[in-house]
């Protein structure tokens, strides 16, 4: 199927992510490596590696591995409390990453100019309207608006509210929906409403191309959507930002770690920054043992709502085109 009504409805998104179609993989750690970023970018999307936990020199090879899977454009989202930052911003721009999403909290001073400096174009995510606008004015290049329906860390409100209340609002740079889109449709409905593009995730994982654990992509294929929860703040002391993911037993083993940093915070042991830091270190072991492992009692399955579409394995380039089949079926009049 030719996909001009959609090429069109995408031109803003495209044109901005140098793509064939403005849909952005999702960072997912562990699962958003070179072979699946490479898979989506060669399938007409914009793939993303998540750098999550790494360190400078393991993403210096990753971007080095990826780009040998695919002569098609993708970038890297780095997470801003990350103490390495400033070093991974480098070995970025030693690599000539066209695009870097900064994901986690507000950009530390320094790191937007570092970014754009070296010639990357940032995207940063704007989960309220407040801080869309203050993202903008510091000088971001593209908002991605992601809703509580998406997998891993999420924010308290929904895809079509914060699309609703962002969207008509804030034009002057391209802004990306994210968040529980599994067909299609969906795609075209936010496209008709403003957005430039799309970021998917849980759809993806289960492509053949992912080198998530056959355990893991088995328990995407089994579940539904009301079995993606969200994770317990115990102590509001802590800054535990929710995961949804499937639930298991991994769900009490955080809580029980949560309990266990509060105790450090009571007696002085570690700082807040640390005590953050190793709520983070938690999810990205746990989610390794669920995506590598196999693990997916005790490991963490991090996963968006839309789990219930994903149906089975497939190749990237088909899901790629079903969506993009659903979506021209929509727009064209």
């Amino acid at each position: 199927m030719t996909h001009t009504h959609l090429a069109a409805a995408m031109q803003r998104g495209t044109e901005f992510l140098g793509s064939r179609y403005a849909i952005m993989g999702g960072a997912m750690s562990w699962v958003s490596e070179r072979n699946l970023v490479s898979a989506i970018s060669n399938a007409g999307g914009f793939g993303m590696i998540a750098c999550g936990a790494m360190e400078p020199h393991m993403l210096e090879e990753e971007i080095a591995e990826t780009a040998k899977r695919t002569d098609r454009p993708f970038g890297v989202n780095l997470i801003t409390m990350h103490p390495a930052l400033t070093e991974l911003i480098d070995v970025c721009a030693k690599a000539n990453v066209s695009h870097i999403a900064l994901a986690g909290g507000l950009p530390p001073k320094g790191s937007i100019d570092a970014i754009k400096g070296k010639g990357a174009k940032l995207i940063c995510f704007a989960p309220a309207l407040s801080l869309a606008k203050k993202l903008v004015r510091s000088g971001v290049d593209a908002l991605v608006v992601e809703g509580m329906e998406a997998g891993g860390h999420i924010g308290p409100v929904s895809t079509t509210v914060l699309a609703q209340e962002i969207l008509p609002e804030i034009t002057d740079v391209p802004i990306f929906v994210a968040g529980g889109i599994g067909r299609g449709r969906a795609i075209a409905a936010f496209l008709e409403m403003g957005a430039a593009g799309v970021q998917l995730g849980t759809r993806f994982v289960c492509a053949h191309e992912s080198i998530a654990h056959e355990k893991f992509k088995k328990a995407f294929i089994r579940a539904s959507a009301r079995d993606a929860v969200t994770s317990v703040q115990l102590d509001s002391r802590l800054p535990v930002i929710p995961v949804r993911a499937l639930k298991n037993k991994a769900s009490e083993e955080f809580a029980a770690k949560q309990r266990d940093v509060a105790n450090q915070l009571d007696t002085g042991s570690v700082e807040m920054m640390e005590a953050q830091l190793q709520i983070e270190h938690y999810w990205a072991g746990a989610l390794r043992r669920a995506v590598i492992d196999g693990d997916v009692e005790s490991g963490s399955v991090m996963a968006g709502q839309s789990v219930g579409m994903v149906k089975g394995e497939a190749p990237l380039a088909d899901i790629m085109a079903e969506l993009c089949d659903e979506a021209e079926t929509s727009l064209a009049p």
